[in-house]
């Protein structure tokens, strides 16, 4: 007999959660006055779940996934997801892949069963399997033109070089070309088990229909309780703070700092992600001098260091990367820039004033809010958050966290992540460069 859980929120609707015998979970948010739902598989494997063998299945076979199944055609995928008014869409992460569709409340039983068809019963046709792999090639080409993401898959490489955590979502360029159908089907089998796979449903949804449809086209997955395969069993990731430079003749130099940062259930996420807000983003093509004059937009502005800037809060299971991202034309003051980085790690560490803690933590109240407007975005938090903690914080929840966060601990958890060494990345002009580790 399945388990049933209620977990009432401070806010309605109220998530209601259920656990059928082979660990697969439902979980749901219903809100009457909407017309439509959406309902997603959220699965606890990504790219951190492959090794340097088989790195890229989890995309690949997110691709593989809409071309045919054992009793569908991809024609007959796409004209029933086009029949029934509604979109069908899939994302790999590091740490989960994800398959949701957004549907009428009365297509929800279909919806279902469809990414039940495609999650177990994809035909992984060798024919597609080929065509796809150009189409994955062309992504990475694509991908590589984009610096910010080259910058960040740089960045997990150097601060998880031993990990799984540091390998690239699509995986290596020879990867790409020479992985096969047994792979894919090797990746599903060892991932795709009951205890890994959460359904999710919010919006124009009911719960017991949601579990009826779960126990019959989710009911036979296998559960693999087993220490090796078991997603508690993860080994943590051990966080090097390593340099990587790549040294080219462009214009611009990008660099960038990370610390260890938390997981997502430390009791230091919130304090870094009010210490993220509180430095915020800049970009100097937008006008903007920086309000606060201590701050490092001001500096960054005043000195004429960075063409833009941002700051990051990355958080995993077990840890986290939380830092600083910089882009700059004024490659003869690198240096003096990653001073004015370490200023303010030090300036968060012992003088940061309680107005600006108060103006960042209503900016991120504002900003996590507002995020979880429509069914979507608050499906993808609440798979998110169960496969990472197994319950959700609700928004009033969330929002009575950040308001707790005060000077005392801002300054004593930037005292104890900020002073650790960090992971550098710096593509470009970066020769001369000091490494942000000596730098004091």
């Amino acid at each position: 007999m399945w388990r049933s859980l209620a977990t009432a929120t401070q806010l309605l609707p109220t998530l209601r959660k259920t656990i059928l015998p082979n660990g697969f979970t439902i979980a749901s948010e219903e809100n009457c006055a909407s017309q439509t739902a959406t309902v997603g598989v959220w699965i606890d494997a990504g790219s951190r779940a492959e090794n340097l063998q088989n790195n890229g299945s989890a995309h690949f076979l997110e691709h593989m996934s809409f071309k045919g199944t054992k009793t569908r055609t991809q024609r007959d995928l796409e004209l029933q997801i086009e029949n029934m008014g509604g979109h069908l869409n899939a994302y790999t992460s590091r740490e989960q892949t994800v398959y949701y569709a957004k549907a009428f409340k009365h297509d929800v039983p279909q919806a279902v069963e469809i990414l039940s068809d495609i999650l177990q019963h994809s035909r992984l046709d060798l024919g597609a399997i080929e065509r796809e792999r150009d189409v994955i090639l062309r992504e990475q080409e694509e991908v590589e033109k984009q610096m910010e993401e080259v910058v960040f898959d740089h960045l997990h490489a150097t601060a998880f070089p031993q990990d799984s955590l540091g390998l690239t979502i699509l995986g290596p360029k020879e990867k790409i070309q020479t992985l096969q159908q047994n792979d894919l089907r090797d990746y599903i089998r060892t991932n795709y088990t009951g205890e890994r796979m959460i359904l999710v449903g919010t919006g124009s949804v009911d719960h017991d229909l949601l579990v009826n449809l779960a126990e019959e086209h989710f009911g036979r997955l296998p559960n693999v309780r087993d220490e090796a395969s078991s997603k508690s069993a993860m080994r943590k990731a051990v966080f090097s703070p390593s340099e990587f430079r790549l040294r080219k003749s462009d214009p611009l130099a990008h660099i960038a700092v990370a610390v260890e940062g938390a997981s997502w259930t430390s009791p230091d996420y919130f304090p870094l992600l009010v210490m993220q807000s509180i430095i915020g983003s800049w970009d100097r093509s937008l006008g903007a001098t920086g309000h606060n004059v201590e701050g490092l937009s001001s500096v960054m502005h005043h000195h004429q260091l960075a063409n833009s800037f941002m700051s990051f809060n990355t958080s995993y299971k077990d840890t986290g990367l939380w830092g600083i991202y910089a882009v700059t034309e004024n490659t003869g003051a690198i240096d003096q820039l990653l001073q004015s980085i370490r200023n303010e790690f030090y300036r968060l560490c012992t003088s940061v004033t309680a107005e600006e803690i108060e103006g960042a933590k209503q900016q991120l109240k504002a900003g996590l809010l507002l995020s979880l407007d429509g069914s979507t975005p608050i499906a993808e938090d609440i798979g998110r958050q169960l496969l990472t903690s197994g319950d959700r914080m609700s928004p009033k929840q969330v929002e009575k966290a950040v308001e707790k966060v005060s000077v005392e601990d801002v300054r004593r958890v930037a005292s104890q992540y900020l002073n650790r060494e960090a992971a550098t990345v710096a593509i470009g002009p970066v020769d001369k460069m000091t490494n942000f580790n000596q730098v004091r």
